[in-house]
């Protein structure tokens, strides 16, 4: 996982390709006016689910994880929590569902809190809980950004 603010997207560009290029969308979208919903960038190699949802308590949740994707995750606006840990093989409360790309886990994790201008990227050992209140429910405005790892 990471976890930094859209000024340092510099430190990552060379990780994956499609990183940089969801970092290249995210500095030249004007979110005011992206509908909401899912926009294909490259395909379905990048793409972005972009979205309003209003935050919610952490026992409504469970952690996912992604095999086919890395998730870059950028709040847009507002303030969130997000439970993270690592994938060390626990069992899976919800087995891998391969046409939705995610398993939910039921195990110890920590909180992050994320607010706008910052982003965070999984990667597969990455299990992830968004949407998080940090108190009350909050409206938060998201681009997910999906993209597709590269398997040899």
């Amino acid at each position: 996982m990471i976890l930094d603010k859209i000024e340092n997207t510099h430190y990552y560009t060379t990780i994956h390709p499609g990183i940089a290029n969801a970092f290249e969308f995210i500095k030249r979208t004007d979110f005011e006016r992206l509908p909401f919903g899912k926009h294909e960038i490259v395909g379905e190699e990048l793409f972005v689910i972009f979205k309003e949802y209003h935050t919610k308590p952490v026992d409504e949740n469970y952690l996912e994880s992604h095999q086919a994707y890395i998730d870059v995750q950028y709040i847009v606006e507002g303030t969130e929590e997000m439970g993270v840990a690592i994938n060390r093989g626990q069992v899976p409360h919800q087995a891998y569902n391969s046409d939705q790309d995610y398993a939910l886990f039921e195990t110890p994790y920590d909180i992050v809190t994320v607010k706008k201008g910052m982003f965070a990227i999984f990667f597969p050992d990455d299990m992830h809980m968004p949407d998080i209140t940090t108190g009350d429910s909050a409206t938060v405005r998201k681009a997910v950004i999906k993209v597709r790892i590269q398997h040899s």
